[in-house]
Order: structure tokens, then sequence, then C-alpha cells
């Protein structure tokens, strides 16, 4: 009976299924019980009689049937078994070579492939690569970048690696994995992690849970179309296309759309196109043609020119300075690494407290003609008045107390006034300086400076009156320039003796100097404070006439300095530094003290005082001289130390100064040590500690100098 049910059950779902079909007349004498001739004839009448009428039986449940009965004898089975049902006897399968399996290691339940390729990240941590055809060439860059970012790395740097901690992110990891395999374009890829854990006993309870995942990363998609928009209709289309390198045809790789998406921003902005605009790209990725299609809407919005510069506070900074600042001239193609420029340039003054500069549609582009944009500058004036002041100790020159009072636009634009003093002990200032950023050009610079002096150090006792006037154009640290000079003149008038010795006075002699001078730098280091390759070259000259008791002098005093930078390895810079200096035409006396050449000190030689190097009297006194030389020769070694901030730096100076206008290097002062730097966001900060090792009756064992920036 209840083989007869199921078979209900088929045939009432054919009925519904199949409402076409017309019950049978000669239905089963079963099917007859439940569904009369009369329900055929009148079924809403049938159905409305409910289920008064008589029931079926129940049916009769199947009993135990022994395993070896003839199916004929089966209890409730009426069907006849086929006689004529006959099944091919099953063939044996040849094994097919072609076929890789994995094993499952009996003792360790994991994975692993035959000729894998692997990386053992750590100790708890290895990525394989089974696959051999097609090659998967990225595999290296893959590995570092997962390792960068694999969350078991982590948990192994924090030495917390448990079973339950590494299950826990295998699975965070495998997703990574799959992630990157579709950021190369494998978006059919595969990666099957394994776990292993070890097993509780003495002899591997030290032994980590260990996570290898194989990676399969199946066939390469390529791209399919690209649409970038609007872009073919802009006049540098070919120009424009070619920054955006994705053809149809490479091989898809998602974050590349973002660097290429970058390049197109930026040569839209550098080749006159303003208002661009770029929509976030869009990858269809379709499967059975395993390509992506590529639709990255570009609005190029025409392109343009510079026009004029417009000032928001003409009366503070005029429109007019402004334009003078800007590295471009009106009717140049617009840039917006120039735009950017003179946003820094603004800042760079030290007036603005914050600026904005914005290009405004003046002209719209007219056929092939471009539009014309003008830069309004929005700026905030800061604060313009600083006092300032220091108190220092230094080895060399003693105690130093400065002050200093500034207005940095006293004269718009960009006219500063400073006043500043010095008391110490062995200088005291008061003096006056103007200066005038910006003059005439970006980065050059008046400046005017009147002061009176007082100096008293081992070489010299000087009283000094001077004014001095100089116009250069500066290489600076937001624009580091391969050519920088100045020209300048100089009066001044000195009395001048060496120290008193023993409560003997030396003989004073009073000078008036007048001079002018030139000095140039060539420049190819890659940084002012902190190069690591390159070379600069530095010339100067200076004519100059001295008069002093009754006579008239004239000489030449000049200087050539030249530094070499070259790096080794990401942890190397060896650099190297020479002087050569001399004054020619005039006998020592002729030239004022403070004048003369010198050698000693942070700059130059390190180990020996400030101007310490050179001839000397019958008291031990410094005379200076007319001819100097100097070499310098240092290794800066990066440590690894708080992030690489830290490097240190072995050297080695060298420095001879002669009374003679040519060197005769008659005696030649060496000194070495040992510095440590410290990077910052501004520059290295610089401690050395000299040793002098051929030092004269007055020098000091050891010399401690503390400075910004490298020594040269």
């Amino acid at each position: 009976m209840a083989r007869r049910a199921l078979a209900l059950g088929i045939a009432s779902a054919a009925l519904v299924t199949q409402p076409a079909l017309a019950q049978d007349r000669s239905t089963a004498e079963e099917l007859e019980e439940l569904i009369p001739d009369s329900a055929l004839d009148n079924p809403e009448d049938w159905a409305a009689q409910g289920t008064d009428g008589p029931q079926p039986a129940e049916p009769e449940a199947f009993s135990e049937i022994e395993a070896d009965t003839p199916i004929d004898d089966i209890p409730g089975m009426d069907l006849a078994w086929p006689e004529d049902l006959e099944f091919e006897p099953l063939q044996d399968l040849e094994p097919n070579e072609d076929i890789e399996f994995v094993d499952l290691l009996p003792d360790n339940p994991r994975l692993a492939f035959d000729e894998a390729e692997t990386f053992d990240l750590s100790d708890s941590l290895v990525l394989a690569f089974p696959q051999k055809e097609p090659p998967f060439l990225e595999s290296a860059d893959f590995v570092e970048r997962f390792e960068a970012l694999s969350t078991i790395e982590e948990l192994e740097d924090d030495g917390e690696e448990n079973p339950a901690q590494v299950a826990a992110r295998a699975k965070a990891d495998q997703e990574l994995l799959e992630t990157l395999l579709r950021v190369y374009g494998y978006y059919d890829g595969q990666v099957i992690r394994t776990l292993a854990s070890p097993e509780p006993g003495e002899d591997n309870a030290d032994t980590s849970p260990r996570v290898r995942f194989d990676v399969i990363p199946g066939d390469r998609y390529r791209y399919g179309a690209i649409d970038l928009g609007q872009l073919p209709t802009a006049p540098d289309a070919d120009t424009l296309r070619a920054a955006f390198e994705i053809q149809p045809g490479d091989f898809l790789q998602s974050d590349t759309i973002v660097q290429e998406r970058f390049d197109l921003d930026r040569k839209l902005g550098e080749t006159g196109y303003p208002f661009a605009e770029i929509d976030e790209p869009e990858l269809l990725i379709d499967h059975e043609r395993e390509e992506g299609d590529l639709t990255m809407p570009v609005r190029p919005n025409g392109k343009y020119v510079f026009g004029e510069v417009v000032s928001n506070d003409p009366d503070f900074l005029s429109s007019r300075h402004l334009a003078s600042i800007a590295r471009f001239d009106p009717g140049d193609v617009y840039q917006r690494s120039l735009d950017l420029d003179l946003r820094r340039a603004v800042t760079a003054t030290g007036l603005v407290s914050t600026v904005s500069v914005t290009p405004r549609e003046v002209q719209a582009p007219q056929g092939d003609e471009p539009g014309v944009v003008a830069m309004d500058v929005e700026l905030e004036r800061a604060k313009v008045r600083t006092i300032a002041g220091a108190i220092g100790y230094g080895s060399e020159e003693g105690i130093r107390v400065q002050a200093s009072w500034e207005h940095r636009n006293f004269f718009p634009p960009e006219g500063s006034l400073r006043v500043r003093g010095i008391v110490g002990t062995q200088e005291q200032l008061a003096g006056v300086t103007f200066r005038r950023n910006n003059l005439g050009g970006r980065d050059k610079v008046l400046t005017l400076d009147a002061y009176a002096s007082t100096i008293d150090n081992a070489a010299y006792d000087a009283n000094t009156v001077a004014l001095t006037g100089t116009y250069e154009r500066l290489s600076t640290l937001l624009f580091q320039k391969p050519l920088s000079w100045a020209v300048g003149a100089e009066i001044l008038a000195t009395d001048e003796r060496n120290r008193i010795v023993d409560g003997m006075p030396r003989p004073r002699q009073t000078y008036f100097v007048g001079s002018i001078f030139g000095r140039a730098t060539i420049d190819t280091s890659d940084s002012l404070l902190d190069p690591t390759r390159g070379y600069r070259l530095t010339g100067f000259l200076a004519p100059e006439t001295s008069r002093t008791q009754g006579q008239q002098y004239y000489y030449l005093r000049n200087q050539a300095d030249a530094s070499y930078y070259q790096s080794i390895g990401d942890r190397y810079v060896v650099a190297a530094r020479a002087r050569v200096a001399t004054i020619q035409g005039a006998d020592l006396v002729g030239v004022a003290p403070s004048r003369r050449l010198y050698a000693g000190g942070g700059g130059s030689v390190r180990g020996y005082a400030y101007r310490s190097i050179g001839p000397k009297n019958e008291f031990d006194e410094p005379i200076g001289g007319r001819s100097l030389v100097e070499f310098s020769l240092e290794a800066r070694i990066g440590t690894g130390f708080l992030d690489g901030a830290v490097s240190v730096v072995p050297f080695v100076d060298a420095g001879s100064v002669s009374t003679s206008a040519t060197p005769d290097f008659g005696e030649i002062k060496i000194g070495a040590g040992i510095g440590v730097r410290y990077t910052t966001g501004f520059g290295p900060i610089r401690l050395d500690v000299g040793v002098p090792l051929n030092p004269g009756p007055d020098d000091s064992p050891v010399a401690v100098y503390v400075g910004l920036g490298q020594a040269f």
C-alpha cells in the first residue's frame, strides 16, 4: 500500500501540472475509490461534499525483509520485474598520467603540492605556487605585497601565536590572497588553505602552528574595451591618450588603473586643462571572454592659457608683485604645477596665514584657440612683527646673548626691517638690516646691512663699523637652483690689534677697506641640507683696497670650494670637500687681521678651535695667512635606529694656512672623529666630536660641534 501511495502522489502531481488531460474512465480500482466518476461529471458538487465520505485504508507497513529475499516475493510489491533488463559490465579505467593529485601527509593534516614554488615567510606561514603553466610571473611582487599585509605576520611579530589565533587569521589571509589575485587580473584563481597544528606533548610542545597557502592563479584576464568618455574630442587627444598607458589586450591589473588615472589627470593639468574632470573607473569582468571592459569618463572641459594674477589684498601684496614671483607669463599654456608653485611662493613670504590660488575663466576657448584663465589669489594677512632671542654657550665663542625685532612688511611689498643686537664673551654687535625679497624676480633679494661690532677672539681684536649691500639669487629649500649667485659691495672702518697676552697690548692699526665682490654656485646635489649624490662648485672673487698707516694696498681675495656626494647602496653616503683660498697683491700687513685667512672649527678642520689653525706670532697667537687649503672626507652610515633617522658619521679633516699667497704646506693640521646625525623634517641635526691628531700646546684634547645640516 505504501508503494501505491507513492504512485498516487506522482499521479496527483501529473494532474496538477497537466490540466489539459482528462481522467481515464478505466482508472485502477484504488484510484476509483479516491476519485469516483461522479467527481468527473460534476467536480464542484463533489468537492463541496467535504471529507465525510469513506476514507482510504491506511497503507500497510513494510515488514522486515531478509537481504536474500527474491525480488518477486517482496510483500506489497506487485510490480513485475522486467526479465529482459541487462547491464553492460563495468570497464576498468586506465590511469591518466597527466592528472596530478595532492597528497595528504599521514602525520600532518595539510595539503602539499609536489614541485610547488614555495616562500617561507615565517615559522608560521608558507606561500606556495604549484601552477606551472601559464607561469605566474608576478609571484615575487605578489609575495612582497602579501607579506606586508598579512595578519598572520602581524601575529608572529606580537609573539602571541597559538593554533586558535592562527586559524582565525588564516581565513582573513586567504581572503587577502584572493583579493590580491583579482588585483593582478586572476579572476578564476584558487587559494587552498591548510593548517598544521602541533599535538600536545613534550616532543613538539614548542612547535608553532603552521599555515600553508597554495595559490593557483589560473589564466590572467586582459583588458577588453576601454571607454575614456570625451577624451578623444580634446585638442591634444593623442598626447593625452598616450599618458593613459592601458591598451585593449594588456594584462589586467586594477591598481595600474589607479596609477594611470593619476598620470592622465596630471597630464591634463600640465597641458592646459584646469577644469578637467575624470570620473571613477568602472571595470566590468566578462568571465566567458576572460576580459575586463574599462569605463572611465573623462571631460577635458577646454584648453586654456594663463592670464593675469589678481590679488584680493593689493595694498598688502599687489597683483603686480605676485605676478613677478610667478613662474609663468600671460599667454603661457596653463600648468597645474605652476599654479601650485605660486601658492607655495606666496606662503614662503612668511606674510600670510592662508592662501589659495584659483583659476577663473575670463575667455572661453574658441575653435582651436585656447581660452584664458585669471589666477585669483585669496590670502589672509599673518602677523608680520617678530621678537626673537637666544642665549647660549659655545666652547669656541663663550657666552652669547642675542635678540632681534623684525617687521617683515615694513616697506610693502616684502620689504623687511630688522634690528638686532649681540652681547657675548667675545662679540658685541648692534645692527640694522633692510631686506627686500623677490625684488626683480623670484628668489632675488636685495639686502642692506649696517652694523657696529667688537670682536675679541683668539686671532684678533677688532672694533668695526661697516655698511654692506648685496643683491643675490638664492637657492632655497622650496626651489633648489642649479645656479645661484650674488654681487655686492662693502665699505668699513676697523681698528684692530692682536689679543692682549700677559697684560701686554699688541700694536693697533686702523684700516679703511672698500670691496666689491661676486659669488656663484653650481649645484647638482639632491638636497641643500642633506645631500646624498651630486656635486657643488662655488667660486668667490673680491677685489679690495685697504688704507692703513698712510699706505694704500690693492689685493684680490678669492676662494674656490668643491664638494662631492656619492651614495653606496641604501645606507651609505661618502662625502668629500676641498677648499682653496688666496689673497694676492698685498703683503700680510696690508690686510686687516679680520680679513685674513684662518682654519679650524666645525665648518673647517674639526678637532681644533675656531680660527686657531695658521701661522702664529711669538705669543703663540694666530696671525692669519694669505693662502689656505682644506680637505674633508666623511662616511654617512645609516643605522636603521629610530626608523632610520639616526646615522653615524666617521670623518677626517685636514688644513694648512700659509703667510704667502701660494700654499707652502709648512704645517698641516689633521683632525678626526665621529658624529651622529638625527634626521628631521627640516634637515639633519648634527653632533660631531673631533680630536686633533697633531695638536699644539694650546689645543684642547677634544672639541664638540652642534649644528643643523651636514658639515658640508
